[in-house]
C-alpha cells in the first residue's frame, strides 16, 4: 500500500486528487484510481499502438481537418516551439494577403483607367472601399470567432471568399463590378486583422506576444509593400489581369497551406486560467474519496470506461509542488504526444472545480450572434484614444502608397515595373521595424515589470520605442517624402523618406495593437476588430483626400498635414499611458496594487 501511494503521487492523476493527498480516504481514493490505470488495456499507450491503428490514426486527424469545430485538447499556451513557429508561419502569410491584395495592381492603374474607359474618382474608389471594408470584414470575422469559438475555420472560409472574387476581378469588364468585386475580396482577405491577434492571445503569454506580433505585423506590413513590385512585372509581361490571376492563385495556396499547418486554437480563459481565480472549496473528509473517483471516472469515453489518453493528458496537466521549468518542457511534448494518440475527443472532461467555468460559457453561447458587438469596444477611451493614433499612423503610410504610381509616374517617369520596385526601400523599413519593434517590445516590458517587483501593468506595452518612433521618425520621413517630391529632387530622397516612415510606423503600430490585446484579457479578436475599422475608415478617407491635395497644393503641402496629424495624435498614446489604468480599472480589467 505504501509503495504504491509513493508512485501515484509522482504521477497524480488530477489537481483534484493533488489537493487531498494528505488524509487516508485519499490514499484509499489514489490506491483506487492507480488500479484504475493499471487496468487499462496496454494498447492504449503510445508505445504499444500496433501498426494497423495507424490508418485509424490518419482517419481521426483528417476528421479533424475537415471539422468545422475542431476540439482544442490541450491549452494551446503549452504547444512546442516548433508547432508555435508554424501557427506564427500561417498567421505571417495570411496577414500578407490583405496588403498584397490592396496594391498588388497598383503600378497598373493607368493601364486599368484607358482599358475600362474611367477615371480617377473610378480608380480612387477601387482603393478607397477596398480599405473601408477591409475594416468591416474584421468585424463580422471577430463576432464569428467570440461566438462560435473558432478560429481555423474562419481562416480557411475566408480564403474561399477570396479566391472566387479574385477571379471575379480578373474577369470583370467595367470599373463598377470592378468595384463591388474588389469589397468582397477585401472582406475575404480580412480575417487575419482581427482574429490572428485572437491567435496569438490563444498561444503566447503577455510576455512572449510582442515577438509574436513583430511576425504577424511583419506580413501585414510587408504584403502591401512587396505586392507593388510584383505586380509591376505582371502588368508589364502579362497586363493587369494577370495581377488577379496570381492573387487567386495565392488565396489557393494559403488555403492548402493553412489546412495542413495551422490547428484550432480557441483558448476558453474561464477554463484554462480557472486557477487564477477560482476559490477551492472547503475539503470534506468524508467526500475526498468520492470526490477523486469522480475525477478519474470524469475521464470516461462514451462507454463510461476510463479513456487512458485522457487520463495521462489530464495527469499531465496538473502541476505539483515538486515541478519545476524542466518538467514542464517534458510535459508539454508528452502533451503533444497524448494528443496525436487520440485525435477523436471532442474535449476533456475536466474536473468538477473547472466545469462550473465551462457551464457557464455554454450558457453564453445560447445569446444570439450580433455581428456588430465588437463596434461597442470603442466606448472605452482607452481603446478609442489607441486606435486612433494607430489609423492616423497606418492611414499616412497607406495614403503615401496610393499616390507613389501617378506622383513617380509624372514626376519622374517611371514606367510600372519600375515604380514597383520603388517600393523596396519602404519594404526593408517594415522589415527591419518588425523585428526591432517585437524585440524591444518585450524587453522593455519584462524590464518595467521587474522594476515593480514582477506585477504587471498593460500600460508597459506602450513602450519606449514607441515615442521616437511616432513624434519623430513618422513625420521626418513623410516631410522628406512629400517635399522632395514637391522640389523635384532625386527620388532617392523620397524613397528614404517612406522607408523611414515604414520604420516608425511599424514602432507605434505594433505598440498599440499589442496593448489593446494585452489591456482586455479575452477580447483580442473583438477589441482589435474594433480599432482596426476604425483604422481602416481613417485610411479610406485620407487616401480619397489624398489625389484632390496633391493637385490642388502639392505633394508637400499634402505631407505636412500627415506629419501634423501623426504628432497629435501621439499625445493619445500619452494620455492612456498616463490614464489607462485608471480607465481599466472602473471596468475591472485594470491591475490593483
Amino acid at each position: 500500500m505504501h509503495e504504491n501511494s509513493t508512485d501515484n503521487l509522482h504521477n497524480p492523476v488530477s489537481a483534484a486528487i493533488n489537493d487531498h493527498t494528505s488524509s487516508p480516504s485519499s490514499m484509499h481514493s489514489l490506491e483506487l484510481s492507480q488500479q484504475t490505470q493499471n487496468s487499462l488495456p496496454v494498447e492504449t499507450t503510445k508505445k504499444s499502438i500496433p501498426k494497423s491503428s495507424s490508418l485509424a490514426r490518419l482517419s481521426a486527424v483528417a476528421q479533424k481537418r475537415v471539422s468545422l469545430r475542431p476540439p482544442v485538447n490541450n491549452d494551446p499556451r503549452l504547444y512546442s516551439k516548433g508547432k508555435k513557429r508554424w501557427i506564427l508561419a500561417c498567421l505571417a502569410l495570411g496577414s500578407s494577403l490583405n496588403g498584397l491584395c490592396s496594391t498588388i495592381y497598383f503600378p497598373a492603374l493607368p493601364h486599368i483607367t484607358k482599358d475600362l474607359h474611367t477615371n480617377s474618382v473610378g480608380m480612387s474608389l477601387t482603393t478607397s472601399l477596398f480599405i473601408l471594408f477591409g475594416g468591416i470584414g474584421p468585424i463580422l470575422w471577430a463576432s464569428m470567432s467570440d461566438f462560435y469559438h473558432i478560429r481555423r475555420t474562419l481562416y480557411l472560409s475566408s480564403l474561399i471568399v477570396f479566391i472566387v472574387a479574385s477571379v471575379g476581378c480578373g474577369l470583370s469588364g467595367n470599373v463598377w463590378v470592378l468595384v463591388v468585386l474588389r469589397c468582397i475580396q477585401s472582406v475575404g482577405t480580412s480575417v487575419t486583422n482581427s482574429v490572428g491577434a485572437g491567435t496569438v492571445s490563444d498561444c503566447w503569454e503577455v510576455t512572449e506576444r510582442g515577438s509574436a506580433f513583430s511576425i504577424l505585423f511583419l506580413g501585414q506590413f510587408f504584403g502591401p509593400l512587396i505586392g507593388p513590385i510584383i505586380g509591376g512585372g505582371i502588368t508589364t509581361v502579362l497586363g493587369w489581369r494577370a495581377t488577379f490571376w496570381f492573387c487567386a492563385a495565392y488565396g489557393a495556396f494559403l488555403f492548402c497551406f493553412l489546412f495542413v499547418f495551422l490547428p484550432e486554437t480557441y483558448r476558453v480563459e474561464q477554463i484554462w486560467d480557472a486557477h487564477l481565480f477560482h476559490t477551492p472549496e472547503p475539503k470534506n473528509p468524508q467526500t475526498e474519496a468520492k470526490t477523486s473517483l469522480t475525477a478519474v471516472s470524469g475521464l470516461s469515453g462514451i462507454s463510461g470506461q476510463p479513456d487512458q489518453s485522457r487520463l495521462s493528458r489530464l495527469s499531465r496537466l496538473s502541476i505539483s509542488d515538486e515541478s519545476n521549468e524542466h518538467t514542464q518542457v517534458d510535459s508539454t511534448r508528452d502533451l503533444e504526444a497524448a494528443d496525436n494518440v487520440d485525435q477523436t475527443q471532442n474535449e476533456i472532461n475536466l474536473p468538477s472545480s473547472l466545469r462550473d467555468h465551462q457551464s457557464t460559457a455554454e450558457k453564453q453561447s445560447v445569446q444570439r450572434l450580433n455581428p456588430f458587438q465588437s463596434i461597442t469596444m470603442l466606448k472605452h477611451v482607452f481603446v478609442l484614444l489607441v486606435a486612433i493614433q494607430t489609423g492616423v499612423c497606418f492611414g499616412t503610410m497607406f495614403t503615401v502608397e496610393t499616390i507613389i504610381p501617378d506622383l513617380y509616374e509624372s514626376t519622374y517617369g517611371l514606367k510600372s515595373w519600375q515604380t514597383g520596385l520603388s517600393f523596396v526601400g519602404a519594404g526593408v523599413g517594415n522589415l527591419i521595424g518588425s523585428f526591432v519593434s517585437g524585440r524591444l517590445s518585450d524587453y522593455l516590458l519584462k524590464r518595467a515589470r521587474r522594476q515593480r517587483g514582477g506585477k504587471s501593468k498593460a500600460e508597459d506595452r506602450l513602450t519606449l520605442n514607441a515615442w521616437p518612433g511616432g513624434f519623430v521618425l513618422v513625420p521626418l520621413g513623410v516631410l522628406i517624402f512629400g517635399w522632395c517630391i514637391h522640389a523635384h529632387l532625386t527620388i532617392w530622397a523620397s524613397m528614404i523618406g517612406f522607408a523611414i516612415v515604414c520604420f516608425g510606423m511599424s514602432q507605434v503600430y505594433a505598440s498599440g495593437s499589442a496593448y489593446l490585446v494585452d489591456a482586455l484579457p479575452g477580447k483580442g479578436a473583438s477589441v482589435t476588430a474594433a480599432a482596426n475599422l476604425l483604422r481602416m475608415v481613417m485610411a479610406c478617407i485620407l487616401s480619397l483626400i489624398a489625389h484632390p491635395v496633391v493637385e490642388s497644393i502639392g505633394p508637400g503641402y499634402l505631407a505636412t498635414i500627415l506629419a501634423s496629424l501623426n504628432i497629435i495624435g501621439m499625445f493619445c498614446f500619452v494620455f492612456v499611458k498616463l490614464n489607462g489604468q485608471k480607465m481599466r480599472q472602473k471596468l475591472t480589467f485594470g491591475e490593483v496594487y
